[in-house]
């Protein structure tokens, strides 16, 4: 066993590699797609001596267990959850060395949504478009990870420094989301904007890479037409006919015709990506939280 790979022995509930994202492929109908918690992500790399746009896995709730082929350092951030090697504690949030045919075991969320894994070098996919981040929208990219597929590995850096270890922010207990109103908040009523932004909404359990859906009252409209088709941009707060706001994600479609009342900050999205359903949401104007 001397090639840079690792085998996935258990995949969990989804577990897709992610960077950076592709950006700039919008007028394409491509998403930026990428790591959710673009935060998290860079700071598995740190810890591993990556660049910080190297490929990682990013797991949802149920963790996944993995075996390198050949000696790799790992990292584990995001969400808080256990770690172990055939077995034995080891830590999270920080390098740990994997011997080849061990068993590397993320194991659930104790807190958070999604966790990401780091190898030294990178998982070495075939980039498309200049990512190698699996997009469930549009398809692009490697497939979610599957029970049983080995994964190539790149050669680690020598360029970046590694630290030690990282402090991470705990999930949020309430997720406060500060927006720009517009370009359709005169879509609505007045009353509804009152609502949109002072009122409390929970995260529900059908959010996805996509978007984040809300449960909560509903945003009456003022205009009652139909909207041609526009562009969408990350962080975007469309508004479906039963008027619960959503909020797109890194695999949001790149145009949408339901009006957008907002637009979420996008420093605001990595704790967004972290939040479990039935978490507090809040919208807040920009220069008001």
């Amino acid at each position: 066993m001397t090639d840079r790979a690792f085998a996935v022995v258990r995949a969990g509930a989804l577990t897709t590699v992610q960077d950076l994202g592709r950006p700039g492929h919008a007028h394409l109908g491509v998403p930026r797609s990428g790591a959710l918690d673009a935060p998290a992500a860079r700071l598995v790399n740190r810890l591993v001596g990556n660049v910080p746009g190297a490929a990682v896995l990013e797991t949802t709730l149920t963790g996944c267990a993995l075996s390198p082929r050949r000696l790799v350092t790992v990292a584990v951030g995001g969400a808080p959850c256990p770690v172990t090697v055939d077995g034995r504690p080891a830590p999270w949030g920080a390098p740990v060395r994997v011997p080849a045919g061990a068993l590397l075991e993320v194991g659930p969320a104790l807190s958070g949504v999604r966790c990401y894994v780091a190898f030294d070098g990178g998982v070495a996919v075939a980039p498309v478009l200049g990512s190698r981040s699996t997009d469930l929208l549009s398809g692009l990219g490697p497939p979610p990870l599957a029970d049983g597929a080995v994964l190539p590995l790149g050669a680690p850096s020598c360029t970046y420094a590694r630290v030690d270890t990282v402090p991470q922010p705990a999930p949020p207990r309430e997720l406060v989301l500060r927006v720009t109103l517009g370009p359709r908040a005169d879509w609505f009523t007045r009353a509804a904007l009152e609502t949109f932004t002072t009122r409390a909404y929970r995260l529900s359990s059908a959010s996805n890479r996509i978007g984040l859906r809300t449960e909560g009252p509903a945003l009456e409209r003022a205009v009652l037409g139909e909207l041609p088709s526009e562009g969408m941009v990350l962080g975007a707060v469309q508004v479906p006919p039963d008027g619960r706001p959503v909020v797109f994600l890194a695999d949001h479609p790149t145009t949408g015709g339901y009006p957008v009342v907002a637009v979420v900050r996008e420093a605001d999205l990595a704790a967004a990506a972290q939040a479990a359903p039935g978490t507090p949401v809040r919208f807040v104007r920009a220069g008001r939280c």
